[in-house]
């Protein structure tokens, strides 16, 4: 291998492609088989039945979840952006009231609170964990605020404790989207069961997954009457089951089939493996970069587990005397792959700039229902806008498969540019 920059004209470290992640196997194959030839696929019914909650696959998914995780009740669903609308619908949010959310996520976190013509409110971001920052959270809250979305980014929780306080205290529900960080800890419980609702991803990149789905929890009999209503048909089922809050029982086809349950089933009893294995692979790499000049490592929340669904970093520009997009550019061409500059800033997106959503007139921030001007401007988040402007180097490591020999690769790589900052600059 040569010592030169592959950048400047020498071989690249990594040659090759890195074997994609893939959490599926022949136990996978088999319970799917099992499905397709029970001619089953689904046994939702949308009216008041036994066949309401779903076929055996269904309600044995959400069985195991509820005994993994710990919960009461635990609600299956097609797609994690589905279970978060389900979820907003289900704690009574009225058009109009306001959700505080964090900027770094995927946009559904976001537009599932527009979905209920609720105003998603933007809180900033802790500078250590990119979780959403308590202290923003309670700067942003106003006589219009019903709830908190806290999103567990990248794989551990958020600040659960101190975020409860606050809810506690102005009477807010919490909603964790915890789409990342599946089996991770906060304080001895899983991340995702500390609020009124949490909830899991399923979709094809995560630790485990059925291709697309998601898992609600909670412990309130309520809220899991309310969300399995609104997965399924709720306008049509809420008279013969006699229910009379009729609040949100706008209801959908967000049901999971027999097929994604099945496999389901078999991935949750891989999802420690997954995650023992993902831990090895970030401490390994956090082994190998440790001590390279101006990269900051990511930093675990006390008395928590970090699954890492991505491995987050900062560069300081100040130190090392190079740009972070000069090093990505020298990192790329050493064959390192799945690194990006920038995560989401969704108050930046189009939609919130422009407050363009429902139709072409505003709604719902022009409407009378929206009680005061929502600010989206930038500037509003400045620790997560800086980390994109600025520092943020994110490594993907939902994406590969990571024996100790390609983490030993990808090592070599970063090490190579490091040696050769002053040629970058």
């Amino acid at each position: 291998m040569s010592d030169t920059l592959a950048l400047l004209g020498g071989s690249k470290v990594i040659n090759f492609e890195l074997n994609r992640y893939n959490s599926l196997g022949p136990e996978e194959v088999e319970a799917a088989k099992k499905v397709v030839e029970s001619g089953n696929l689904s046994q939702f019914l949308g009216c008041w039945d036994p066949d309401f909650y779903g076929g055996p696959k269904v309600q044995e998914f959400e069985k195991n979840c509820r005994e993994y995780f710990k919960v009461k009740h635990a609600i299956t669903v097609n797609s994690w952006t589905s279970g978060l609308i389900a979820a907003i619908g289900a704690i009574g949010i009225e058009p109009g009231d306001e959700i505080i959310v964090s900027p770094w996520t995927m946009s559904a976190s976001a537009t599932a609170i527009l979905h209920w013509n609720a105003i998603p409110v933007f809180a900033d971001i802790e500078p250590n964990t990119y979780c959403i920052d308590p202290v923003s959270i309670e700067k942003n809250i106003s006589p219009y605020t019903k709830a908190i979305m806290v999103v567990d980014i990248f794989g551990q929780s958020a600040n659960m404790e101190e975020i409860n306080r606050i809810a506690k205290k102005y009477n807010l529900k919490v909603i964790n989207d915890t789409a990342q960080a599946p089996g991770s800890l906060y304080k001895g419980k899983y991340t995702g069961t500390l609020g009124d609702i949490g909830g899991y991803s399923l979709n094809y990149h995560k630790h485990i997954h059925t291709g697309e789905g998601g898992i609600l929890v909670t412990n309130d009999d309520e809220l899991a009457e309310r969300m399995q209503l609104i997965r399924n048909h709720a306008e049509a089922v809420v008279k013969d089951k006699g229910v009379t809050n009729l609040t949100n029982m706008v209801g959908y086809n967000f049901r999971l089939g027999e097929i994604e349950c099945a496999i389901g089933i078999e991935q949750l009893k891989k999802l420690d493996s997954k995650i023992k294995s993902r831990i090895h692979a970030a401490e390994r790499l956090r082994n190998g970069l440790k001590g390279l000049v101006g990269l900051k490592l990511p930093e675990i929340r006390p008395e928590s587990t970090h699954v890492y669904y991505i491995f987050p970093m900062e560069i300081d520009e100040k130190v090392t005397g190079v740009s972070k997009h000069r090093i990505y550019e020298a990192l790329v061409a050493e064959g390192v792959s799945d690194i990006s500059l920038q995560y989401a800033n969704l108050h930046l997106l189009p939609m919130y700039q422009k407050k363009i959503a429902y139709g072409s007139k505003g709604f719902p921030w022009t409407s009378d229902i929206c009680k005061r001007e929502v600010n989206y401007s930038k500037g509003i988040c400045p620790v997560a806008e800086g980390l994109n402007d600025s520092t943020y180097l994110g490594y993907e490591m939902c994406v590969r498969e990571f024996p100790d020999e390609h983490v030993d690769l990808v090592i070599s790589a970063f090490q190579k540019v490091w040696n050769h900052l002053n040629l970058l600059k």
